[in-house]
């Protein structure tokens, strides 16, 4: 899934150059902290999530709202 949306993302030619990130099989998978599961949905208020996060975040529904789960979208 993840070369199918650098292929779309290289497509749609989003960026100046094209994607080189190199997808590979994890190794070693760490889970977050408690506190910082679910941060956004808890802090959706905050400056930072209001000015950062969320522009990102109506992007990604936008543009990949097909591909979401419906509790997300």
């Amino acid at each position: 899934m993840a070369r199918e949306v650098i292929a779309d993302l290289d497509r749609s030619q989003i960026f100046d150059a094209p994607i080189v990130t190199q997808i590979e099989p994890a190794k070693t998978f760490y889970p977050a902290e408690a506190y910082h599961q679910e941060y956004y949905r808890r802090n959706e208020g905050k400056m930072y999530c209001q000015a950062v996060i969320a522009p990102k975040v109506t992007k990604l529904r936008k543009q990949y709202s097909s591909r979401l789960k419906a509790a997300m979208a």
